[in-house]
């Protein structure tokens, strides 16, 4: 099983990032995927979710109607559209994949929000 985030970088407030996160070695469809992210010194949090079926959507307050969670299961990827950065937007961002008792995390790719 493998998880892979890319498309983390630095860019200014303001500006936009798309993550991506493919998956293998499991049933992507099949499960649900989301995005967390820690900043320093902070515990983990929920960024978004995306659900199996249907792929109904739910996303933090902090970032409801600035980041979109969506997937293609085609390609075994989900995604993270994130506009309108905010400095507290920094962090490691992580995608993971769960069904039942199975849960799978990925690396995490740097996102730094900074002029």
């Amino acid at each position: 099983v493998q998880l892979v985030e890319s498309g983390g970088g630095l860019v200014q407030p303001g500006g936009s990032l798309r993550l991506s996160c493919a998956a293998s070695g499991f049933t992507f469809s099949s499960y649900a995927m989301s995005w967390y992210r820690q900043a320093p010194g902070k515990e983990r949090e929920l960024v978004a979710t995306i659900r199996s079926a249907g792929g109904s959507t739910n996303y933090a307050d902090s970032v409801k109607g600035r980041f979109t969670i969506s997937r293609d299961n085609a390609k075994n990827t989900v995604y993270l559209q994130m506009n309108s950065l905010k400095p507290e937007d920094t962090a490691v961002y992580y995608c993971r994949g769960y069904k039942a008792m199975a849960s799978y995390w990925g690396q995490g790719t740097q996102v730094t929000v900074s002029s």
